[in-house]
């Protein structure tokens, strides 16, 4: 089957590619022009209009901080026409994200993602200013608060102990665990968008979604000439922004049925998901920036794509350390039977009493960021960062997969040693520059809430209900591969076992 991006179908005319390359040799006179009456950071030589794109590697996390030994914790690239800078070190980190936080404030929006969430109405995109703040409020004071959270906790439980019924008809059987706990948590969060609201019939569509969210997390990340070249994005050459529109035209059917459903049984009072809230919300009017229903919808495709692979990775991750580790995992039972009992489930009332696996948890986190280089931020002016010239319009990448791993930070960097965790000073607010895994500044991840609640509950549920042991002659691979969303190379596939006395707490 032929590809939406098969350059036969989209290929631009000799005349299009002859113009456009003579526009981006001036391009880059202009750029070089420039560069020379500014003090900018070192970086590898690149080739006229290319830069450096020829030489980067697909695994960019690990690339840029092998580059950092050579050139330091601040260098710059040539990306086609644009400039991109990286920084690798918690002090320098702290004058992007804090120092200059409001000159940082923007991402540096691929095409790909204006065309995922309606022209950049979410609020991973919108740019820094009163519309960002209306969306950031909403979020963070409203929708994702712990009295929001809360009232949710039912939609989240069933889901969960569906996912542990799910494994218990599986017992003796290999699983992929991943793939599951995607599903769990894809499940989780539709539920508790939409879960109260609609109809049985919707119930199926978390196959549909499961199907196009790699897409998505896909296109995001691949290397687009659009993103390189800004005056060629009008001819989509590589057909990328066409692909994600396809698929956005799928889930914005969805959300439509859904949000239709739901103004049918708007006579319904106590609905207890996000998309009654929002609705609500709407119709209050009482803000100067206005909640549009596209404001809805691209908030619930933030929710959905940034809410799934993000939270099943970091379980999948945990999981395949905790397996790496006995006598980890002897602690986590160990705390999981004093706090909880083998007679009992566990419920998120539990998660606050068990330090040990929130230091797993962070621990994680720590060695496996879920946005290894963050989302890209972008200068909005020119400005100084570690005595080097960063251009207005550049693209700054913080490499926390990097400084996470600094072994003048960080002693045995490269071991997963959840005692690092126990009694100490770090947390997901992103004070402290030598650990920040959610961001940090005005940009920092609006769902560190939900996801801590997600994480901590489904994997205290895996470890306390099941035993867990790889096949027979399988070896366990912890290798990471890069996407915006680290993933795991190898899936983890692993074989359950009952831990509870009562059979009856399966069901």
């Amino acid at each position: 089957m032929e590809s939406d991006s098969d350059v036969g179908t989209i290929g631009p005319s000799s005349v299009v590619v002859t113009l456009s390359l003579v526009a981006l040799w001036f391009a880059w006179l202009y750029y070089k022009r420039s560069d020379s009456n500014a003090r900018l950071p070192p970086g590898p030589r690149g080739l006229p209009l290319v830069g450096n794109l020829l030489s980067l590697d697909p695994e960019l996390h690990s690339y840029f901080a092998g580059l950092a030994h050579t050139y330091g914790p601040i260098y710059k690239l040539r990306l086609g026409t644009k400039l991109a800078v990286v920084i690798t070190s918690p002090s320098l980190a702290r004058q992007v994200l804090k120092d200059h936080d409001v000159i940082f404030a923007n991402h540096d929006v691929p095409a790909a993602g204006l065309a995922a969430t309606y022209g950049g109405s979410d609020i991973a995109w919108t740019p820094y200013g009163p519309e960002w703040r209306m969306l950031r409020k909403v979020c963070v004071l409203q929708m994702l608060s712990k009295t929001t959270l809360d009232s949710v906790h039912d939609l989240r439980r069933k889901q969960v102990l569906r996912t542990v019924g799910f494994f218990y008809g599986r017992v003796g059987s290999p699983v992929n665990v991943g793939e599951r706990t995607f599903l769990n948590t894809l499940n989780v969060v539709t539920n508790m968008l939409w879960g109260g609201t609609v109809r049985e019939e919707a119930a199926g569509l978390g196959r549909e979604f499961r199907e196009v969210i790699s897409k998505i997390t896909e296109l995001l990340a691949k290397p687009n000439v659009s993103d390189f070249y800004p005056g060629l994005a009008r001819f989509d050459l590589q057909g990328v922004v066409k692909q994600m529109e396809v698929i956005v035209k799928r889930f914005d059917a969805i959300f439509e049925k859904v949000i239709d459903q739901r103004l049918k049984m708007e006579k319904e009072e106590g609905s207890k998901d996000f998309v009654s809230f929002l609705l609500r919300l709407k119709d209050k009017g009482d803000s100067k920036t206005v909640l549009t229903m596209t404001h809805i919808k691209a908030l619930f495709m933030d929710m959905i794509t940034g809410g799934t692979d993000t939270s099943s990775n970091t379980i999948e991750f945990a999981m395949s350390e905790v397996l790496n580790k006995p006598e980890v995992l002897e602690k986590i039972h160990q705390e999981l039977e004093a706090v909880v009992g083998k007679d009992s489930i566990v419920e998120e009332s539990h998660i606050h009493k068990l330090p040990y696996l929130y230091a797993v948890m962070k621990e994680t986190l720590r060695l496996h960021p879920v946005l290894p280089l963050l989302i890209p931020h972008c200068s909005s002016e020119t400005c100084t960062v570690g005595g080097y010239t960063i251009p207005k319009g550049s693209r700054v990448f913080v490499n926390v997969w990097a400084i996470h791993r600094d072994p003048s930070s960080w002693e045995n960097p490269l071991e997963f040693d959840p005692t690092r965790f126990l009694e100490s000073k770090w947390d997901y607010s992103g004070s402290d520059f030598k650990y920040f895994p959610f961001g940090s500044g005005r940009r920092i991840c609006a769902g560190i809430a939900m996801a801590e609640r997600m994480v901590m509950h489904s994997l205290a549920t895996l470890l306390h209900s099941f035993d867990w042991k790889l096949p027979q002659g399988e070896k366990l691979d912890i290798s990471e591969k890069f996407g915006m969303v680290l993933k795991k190379k190898i899936p983890l596939v692993a074989i359950p076992t009952p831990r509870l006395s009562d059979p009856a707490l399966y069901e």
